[in-house]
């Protein structure tokens, strides 16, 4: 199995804010019985979902749970960019194109019990990829390996993809940056979300804290296109 490393400095940053990280652990496993597979998704770019999804992953792998972190956002990764690896590893997309077997995908890290599945190449039609039985049979199997699954996806308020997925999964999560997101914004993502039929856990209210806003973001987007666009 492949093994991607996170940086050390990403984990520190990890450990100084490691107790609101437990605290959204908790709450998901406090929200109801079998919540084992979570999607997480924004209102649109760079408000520190992909952030709260590695670290949400890393809180469970650290209280002892076989955790997978699944980089669905395959439109425009920001993870692809804090795993790395010296080897070549395919993704989510090379899997649901059918041009790799899953178990090539699979990847071990540094940190004890957290494995992830990086998002792969850019697909021509992803929305195509999600909606396919591919998917659902991927998602059926690893339910039997891991305790958690937490899948992070693109912003909902931007592209479809997320409702796609959310449909398959049995949570959904809204990440928001509390300077940056109009209320009226928030409430359509989650409508949307709750549309899916499948359980809405709650918003995430990121960067409140101006002394937290270095956890925001690994990184940036780029442009979504006009994807998904209403």
């Amino acid at each position: 199995m492949p093994t991607l490393e996170i940086a050390q400095k990403r984990l520190d940053l990890f450990q100084k804010a490691e107790e609101y990280y437990n605290a959204l652990r908790t709450n998901i496993q406090l929200s109801g019985n079998n919540l084992e597979v979570v999607t997480i998704s924004s209102v649109k770019p760079g408000e520190g979902k992909s952030t709260t999804s590695i670290n949400i992953a890393i809180a469970f792998a650290r209280a002892g749970y076989k955790t997978l972190l699944i980089d669905a956002d395959i439109r425009n990764s920001v993870m692809s960019g804090v795993f790395k690896s010296r080897e070549k590893i395919t993704g989510l997309t090379d899997f649901l194109s059918g041009n790799a077997d899953l178990s090539n995908g699979l990847c071990d890290t540094n940190v004890e019990n957290l494995f992830v599945i990086q998002s792969g190449q850019v697909s021509p039609n992803p929305t195509a990829l999600l909606q396919s039985e591919n998917f659902v049979t991927m998602l059926t199997t690893l339910r039997r390996y891991y305790d958690y699954i937490i899948v992070d996806t693109a912003p909902i308020g931007v592209v479809i993809d997320a409702a796609i997925i959310s449909q398959k999964c049995d949570a959904t999560m809204l990440v928001t940056d509390s300077g940056e997101t109009r209320r009226r914004e928030v409430q359509k993502a989650r409508e949307q979300l709750e549309h899916t039929g499948t359980p809405f856990l709650g918003v995430v209210l990121n960067k409140y804290d101006t002394k937290l806003e270095q956890y925001g973001s690994y990184g940036n987007y780029g442009s979504y296109g006009n994807y998904g666009k209403k």
